[in-house]
């Protein structure tokens, strides 16, 4: 059975440390080395595969430390020459088991926040990177708002009792611009309560699961005459497309409320 725990990095971080009882681990997403190595010494595991989503530094800068510690160390992520210290470049619909596991994922190509982020799911958990947040989603970098809009609709589409493991904690904020979008939404004033019950307690938001993204993520939500009606109040012209709904609230987002 795949366990997983956070290690929190930087001020806002995740990164997620995947075991099944042995001595192995696996690691997504290590932008730092250090809490990674204390963890795995704390409790005696050895690191044997490392998951990566996209090339941002807070997303890969702990590779080179981490495998100087454990050389055998396999990286995967997506096909990306700025990720230097790849040893697996893995492509959409590919399945593999990483080092160390049992478990098989799948991949998905999800670009937009990056050109080449890639997503991880198995065992009904998708390790999502910087795309789909918990109540939000990663802003456009080097992709398109074309392409991330396309990418969320087809996590969207993915079992509802998935669980998401976001790589940061931005929930509360995430949530904000969320009620923003939809101020009347019961569904969405109770999540943000839990939310605030949980951060108050030291908590981590995530994961959560794909079901609540849909009832309350506003990035999710591009096809609700709600949703539509916000996006096209922001901008002052009807939107026909899901997609142009969702550039409408990302640049809102961008411009207003981040």
């Amino acid at each position: 059975m795949l366990n997983i725990q956070p290690i929190s990095a930087f001020e806002d971080n995740y990164i997620w440390l995947l075991t099944e009882g042995a001595s192995n681990a696996v690691v997504v997403d290590p932008g730092e080395a250090e809490p990674v190595l204390e963890y795995v010494q704390a409790a005696q595991l050895t690191l044997t595969s490392v998951l990566i989503t996209h090339h941002h530094g807070d997303h890969i800068g702990g590779l080179e430390e981490l495998r100087i510690a454990f050389p055998q160390l396999e990286i995967n992520g997506p096909n990306d020459d700025r990720i230097r210290a790849l040893t697996q470049r893995r492509h959409e619909g590919e399945r593999f088991i990483p080092a160390g596991l049992s478990t098989p994922f799948q991949v998905l190509e999800v670009p937009g926040h990056t050109s080449s982020h890639i997503a991880y799911l198995g065992a009904g958990c998708l390790f999502c990177g910087d795309t789909l947040f918990a109540g939000g989603c990663g802003r456009v970098f080097d992709g398109t708002f074309e392409q991330l809009a396309h990418a969320l609709a087809r996590l969207a589409a993915l079992p509802p009792e998935t669980l998401c493991y976001c790589a940061h904690e931005y929930t509360l904020a995430n949530l904000g611009f969320a009620a923003w979008v939809e101020p009347e939404s019961a569904a969405l004033a109770k999540r943000l309560r839990h939310t605030q019950q949980q951060r108050a307690a030291g908590l981590p938001t995530v994961p959560t699961s794909l079901a609540l993204e849909c009832a309350t993520n506003p990035f999710l939500r591009t096809q609700e005459p709600s949703v539509i009606a916000a996006a096209e109040r922001q901008v002052g012209h009807s939107l026909t497309t899901p997609a142009a709904v969702f550039t409408a609230l990302r640049r809102w987002k961008d411009a207003h409320y981040d």
